[in-house]
């Protein structure tokens, strides 16, 4: 389970299985989507599986994360989703009125992204081998002239911006599956970040590199773009902006938000002289009007990302090894 985290464990298994099998340079970025060159377009192209459990939660449904979790993929190489294809693995024995109520889901998601359900598959598993549903998606989408965002671009000196509160996402998620309160209902954060990502990039296409942090959080999106930029990273603890019910549920159960999945928010390396107007355009968009400065790329310690507490110390944050929750997305 620890390999598919979103952690160390997750990122030997790319490393050391599929990367020397599959090979090319496309697959060598190891981003949230591949960014090629087709008849002189330039496209972002994603694929990913959900096998969230329960299918259901506060905030959404698999098929909510299906829709979004492969447009925002799309939408942090800067690119627009258009198209989708779906596939469905059901096991025998799940009920038609929970497909129906699925595929309405799905659907609906998909418009309000603003994205189209082109082509699919259905297969069926026995009882006992699918638990219930599990739901893969690949998306594809154009990219704008000039959107050039890959964590080789960041450079010390670079602000990081998150666009809103962390942690919603797994801990709505841990609420339903294990019976738990946490004195105020937590709801999901999924949602498409397209329109937030079209509102930056009007501001300015030179934003250097943006990530949704999902599995491993915003831990391990930091991480990650520290390690392949070569920088490191400072981030203010207190800027965060952890919600209360997330910071309480962490404290009650021992976890820290930073590694906590999110559905619907993103974190940008953006260049120092860009960064108020980009901050001011993100608070102008409804996913963004939490958005934040959290702290800045610099030249010390590259490949390490360092948190300044409330008293003054600091402390590493380090890459997970696995999954504090797995199943989240």
């Amino acid at each position: 389970m620890g390999h598919g985290g979103g952690g160390v464990m997750s990122a030997e298994l790319v490393d050391h299985v599929f990367a020397p099998a599959f090979g090319g340079p496309l697959l060598a970025g190891l981003g949230d989507s591949a960014v090629l060159e087709l008849g002189g377009a330039r496209l972002a192209f994603s694929t990913d599986s959900f096998v969230v459990r329960p299918l259901f939660f506060p905030g959404g449904s698999i098929a909510d994360l299906a829709v979004n979790g492969t447009v925002n993929d799309l939408a942090m190489s800067g690119a627009r989703a258009a198209y989708l294809s779906c596939g469905f693995i059901l096991e025998e024995g799940l009920e038609l009125s929970v497909l129906g109520r699925l595929a309405e889901a799905l659907g609906a998601a998909a418009r309000a992204a603003g994205v189209e359900v082109a082509t699919g598959d259905t297969k069926v598993v026995e009882a006992g081998h699918g638990d219930g549903l599990y739901i893969n998606t690949a998306g594809i989408g154009l990219l704008p002239p000039g959107v050039d965002l890959r964590p080789q671009r960041v450079v010390p000196g670079d602000v990081v911006i998150v666009s809103g509160a962390i942690g919603l996402h797994g801990v709505a998620i841990m609420s339903v599956r294990e019976g738990l309160e946490f004195g105020a209902c937590v709801e999901s954060d999924c949602a498409p970040l397209g329109g937030l990502v079209e509102a930056m990039l009007a501001v300015t296409t030179d934003l250097h590199v943006l990530r949704d942090p999902t599995r491993g959080g915003l831990a391990a999106a930091l991480n990650e773009i520290a390690g392949a930029a070569g920088v490191g990273v400072v981030v203010q603890e207190r800027r965060v902006p952890v919600p209360a019910p997330v910071a309480g549920a962490c404290a009650m159960l021992g976890l820290d938000p930073f590694y906590v999945a999110n559905e619907g928010k993103l974190v940008a390396f953006v260049p120092r002289e860009h960064a108020e107007a980009v901050l001011a355009a993100m608070r102008a968009h409804p996913l963004g009007a939490e958005a934040a400065v959290i702290g800045e790329a610099v030249e010390a310690h590259p490949g390490m990302v360092v948190a300044r507490t409330g008293l003054g110390g600091t402390r590493v944050v380090d890459l997970p090894l696995g999954e504090q929750l797995p199943r989240i997305c």
